[in-house]
């Protein structure tokens, strides 16, 4: 370690040698290392660490930015650029010792060179400064780029990044061969926003450079969701307790926030050193591991190369670094430039004082070998290259000039026309070509480096990924597992809910509503799913097809349902088939003779038409099964409307009345006139609004169902079906004291009781309701309205048919109505009612009674006037013949 701090310090006194004559008092001359040439170019570096450390400074890397323009000025003067026109270049370099004041007075020096031949110097004046190469800090460039721009001498940085300088109102003469830091800071958010991190720490050194960095990221990292959980400004300038306060809390500020493990730093390399020092001592006063200091670090270009920034400390201790520096080519003429240096040694006579300076002050065998090691081991080939660049631009922009002129007189180039030719001019270095964009930038990306240790050495040129303004992202290998977040992610199925007046990255997980979903973590806002076909639960990453329901075939329900309707079907086939076989019998001709068939066919399509709200709905099928009911009951209740008119009839005794009624009673023209009527309600109903196929979107299904389209029409036509109903329970009801086993009006009473009843019950019930079962609701009824007239009308007549067929004679028929008029004549008898004689005198009408022994004919029962010689008997019995046989 000693013999190393003895070459530092022995290299740093080969470079005074360098800079020539160093004046004893600073205060009158700037130190400075001199070239003749026809044309000057100014250079400007940071040599020293300040002018209170001048005769004790420690090694700077920048001296090799010093050698690196020193040999990239004898290149270009062996170049044909300048041979062909027979003009040399030199150049006057100064130390600015990171001092503004250093620098300012340095700046002076360089503007009154520039303006010699042009009658404002002296004749003593050396040769005019061109351009100027410099500084290597934004803050030191800022300064001296306003002195400059005021005589438009163009100033060319090969290190000075800070966004700021690329306002070409405020600095028009300033250019630079690097990109601003806003193209840094983007390409540390993409790198940052690839890997998931959220929460990260910066640390700047206070000045124009990191404080514009810091800007520019906080806003970049805002816009992609990235929070900034502190940011730490580390001072220049103080006093020594001062500055280790700063750096001790900016530490504490860093130990506070343990979530944030990825640290960007814009500081200077010294400081990042004082940073990773402080770090150890605060885990040593705490007791705490080493693995406790452990970072990610993003490291700026101003410390992306300075490996020396970790003291004794080890890579393991300080984390991961990720370095961001400008892009390089493998090639360069600086690396030949030390080759020969390197084989010469001591007997190079270009730098032949220095190496001499340097052996005097050194008891070390080969000086010139150990300092070209100590070059080699601590130069930043992406800054060499940008110095490279900036005096190639300055030499084509000088060329392009004097190949029109004659530029060996002093004062025929001016530094402002040299300006105008660099931006407007392409130019060429190893091989390839570079131009300025509109802000004086050149902009060639970034080389991404993760430092690694190797054998306890740290190499800082392992690229792992690179970036340019054509790259939106990259990828970076390493460092995938570290966690860098104020709050954990929220998962799939969750969102993010933040509390006001925190951070947007410090949130807690809110599970998402019923309908909502987050597919992705860590998101804003849970979306909603399509609530007409898809549902989600509580906390769901995703929608779900809401299930289709309908009333299936498979339910339970309906298919005890379809077995009454197919047992309906099978009664009403087997009724009718034993109407057929006893049709001439005086029970099936009582019932209604053949009209009893179209009764018995109309329940059967009234038991399909039960089928038809079964199954998933269909517009074709929503239409039928309506128009299908109301038509086939319709004509089923037509027809018992007939057998009630003949019952009003039958007890009907006004003679006049009565004739008349018989005279408009046609029984199939009634039927058809009632079905007629009922076929028209249905036609309207689908032309102005048919019943179609709803589906109606419930939380977790979607029902279909047949829509009746409209419900007034739905109810016309049952209103329409339950009128001709009470017509008939009207005209039943009046005829409800007939002989029981022929008397069709209790039967025809309570079926059409049981029938409005049960539709009263279902309208209300069908308005109100909804839901799965719906349709069934209507099937029961019909159900009901089928059962109850096959069981009233038919199935007591069938009982006698096939148990009781003596009373299914005609003479149990006439001995039963004989019966039923003495009965009536005997209860006539004792009301006392009596009838006056002129009633008698009406021989037509008895005339035409009927006889008991032979055939029942209308008008002729002469047997009958002998019995019943009362006129009221002989009406009433009179009646019921014309009615049994109608």
């Amino acid at each position: 370690m000693a013999q190393i701090s003895a070459l530092l310090y022995l290299y740093v006194n080969v470079c005074c040698i360098i800079l020539g004559n160093v004046a004893l008092e600073y205060d009158t001359k700037a130190p400075e290392v001199t070239a003749r040439g026809h044309f000057i170019i100014g250079g400007m570096f940071p040599l020293h660490q300040g002018v209170d450390t001048y005769n004790n400074s420690s090694f700077a890397p920048h001296i090799v930015l010093l050698l690196a323009m020193m040999n990239a000025i004898d290149s270009m003067n062996k170049s044909p650029f300048l041979m062909d026109l027979d003009i040399t270049l030199g150049y006057r370099v100064q130390d600015s010792c990171r001092d503004v004041s250093m620098g300012l007075r340095a700046t002076a020096d360089f503007i009154e060179q520039a303006k010699c031949g042009t009658g404002h110097a002296s004749s003593t004046c050396d040769q005019p400064v061109v351009a100027i190469l410099g500084s290597s800090f934004s803050e030191m460039s800022i300064v001296v780029a306003r002195h400059l721009a005021l005589d438009m001498i163009p100033q060319i940085s090969y290190s000075s990044t800070a966004v700021i300088l690329s306002d070409k109102r405020r600095f028009p003469s300033f250019m630079r061969t690097v990109p601003n830091d806003k193209h840094q800071t983007a390409a540390m958010v993409q790198l940052i926003k690839h890997h998931g991190w959220n929460w990260v720490g910066m640390v700047i050194s206070d000045g124009d450079y990191g404080r514009s960095a810091l800007e520019h990221f906080a806003d970049q990292a805002a816009k992609s969701g990235i929070c900034l959980a502190f940011k730490c400004v580390l001072p220049s300038t103080g006093t020594d307790e001062d500055l280790h306060s700063a750096f001790r809390m900016a530490v504490q500020t860093i130990y506070q926030n343990p979530k944030a493990r990825v640290i960007v730093s814009f500081s200077k390399s010294s400081h990042m050193k004082d940073i990773y020092q402080e770090m150890r001592n605060e885990v040593l006063r705490k007791g705490q591991s080493m693995e406790s200091m452990r970072r990610v670090w993003l490291a700026s270009d101003s410390w992306s190369m300075a490996s020396y920034v970790q003291g004794d400390l080890s890579l393991a201790d300080i984390g991961h670094v990720v370095g961001f520096n400008f892009k390089t080519i493998k090639h360069s003429s600086f690396s030949e430039y030390l080759d020969r240096l390197e084989a010469t040694g001591s007997n190079n006579t270009w730098i032949n004082t220095f190496l001499q300076e340097f052996t005097m002050q050194t008891n070390i065998s080969d000086p010139v070998s150990q300092v070209v090691k100590i070059i080699r081991e601590n130069m930043n080939p992406a800054t060499v290259l940008s110095v490279e660049l900036a005096v190639a631009a300055i030499t084509q922009a000088i060329a392009s000039l004097c190949r029109s002129r004659d530029c060996k007189t002093p004062g025929n180039l001016q530094p402002w026309e040299v300006l105008e030719a660099l931006r407007r001019n392409e130019f060429e270095c190893h091989g390839r070509k570079y131009t300025f964009d509109n802000l004086g930038d050149i902009n060639q990306g970034y080389d991404v480096a993760l430092w690694r240790s190797i054998e306890g050495k740290i190499d800082v040129h392992d690229i792992v990924a690179e970036y340019s303004p054509q790259v939106s992202s990259f990828t970076l290998t390493d460092s995938n597992s570290t966690v860098s977040k104020c709050s954990n992610s929220c998962m799939p199925g969750e969102f993010k809910k933040t509390s006001e007046g925190l951070h947007t990255c410090c949130y807690e997980c809110i599970n998402c509503t019923e309908n909502y979903y987050s597919n992705d973590t860590d998101m804003d806002e849970c979306m909603s799913c399509d609530k007409k076909t898809e549902w989600s639960p509580q906390g769901s990453a995703l929608c779900l097809p809401k299930t289709v329901i309908f009333f299936t075939w498979q339910d339970r329900f309906a298919l005890a349902l379809l077995a009454f309707s197919g047992l309906g079907i099978l009664l009403v086939l087997l009724v009718s088939a034993l109407f057929l076989h006893k049709r001439d019998t005086p029970v099936v001709r009582a019932a209604g003779g053949p009209l009893t068939q179209v009764i018995l066919y109309s329940l059967v399509v009234s038991f399909i038409s039960v089928v038809l709200f079964v199954g998933r709905p269909r517009s074709l099928q929503c239409k039928v099964r309506q128009m299908l009911f109301g038509i086939s009951f319709t004509v089923c209740v037509s027809c018992i409307l007939v057998k009630s008119l003949k019952i009003l009839l039958a007890f009907q005794s006004n003679i006049d009345m009565q004739g008349a009624l018989r005279k408009v009673y046609q029984s199939y023209l009634i039927v058809v006139a009632c079905v007629a009527f009922q076929v028209t309600i249905c036609i309207c109903w689908l032309v102005l609004k048919s019943p179609y196929k709803h589906v109606v979107s419930q939380p977790k299904t979607m029902l279909e169902y047949c829509h009746e389209g409209s419900y007034v029409a739905f109810g016309v036509m049952l209103g329409y079906i339950a009128l001709l109903a009470f017509v008939c329970f009207v005209c039943a009801f009046v005829g409800r004291k007939l002989p029981q086993r022929y008397n069709e009006a209790k039967f025809i009473t309570f079926s059409m009781l049981l029938y409005l009843t049960s539709w009263m019950i279902f309208v209300p019930i069908y308005i109100t309701a909804d839901g799965l079962y719906l349709p069934a609701v209507e099937m029961v009824v019909i159900l009901i309205s089928n059962y109850g007239i096959i069981g009233c009308h038919f199935l007591p007549k069938c009982y006698i048919i096939l148990f009781r067929k003596a009373q299914n004679t005609s003479s149990a028929f006439r001995e039963k109505l004989y019966q039923y008029n003495v009965k009536s004549t005997e209860s006539f008898s004792v009301s006392g009612t009596s009838v006056s004689e002129k009633h008698f005198s009406n021989k037509e009408s008895v005339r035409h009674s009927p006889n008991l022994s032979i055939p029942l004919e209308c008008g002729r029962a002469k047997a009958i006037k002998v019995l019943f010689w009362h006129y009221g008997v002989i009406v009433r019995f009179h009646l019921f013949v014309c009615f049994f046989h109608l």
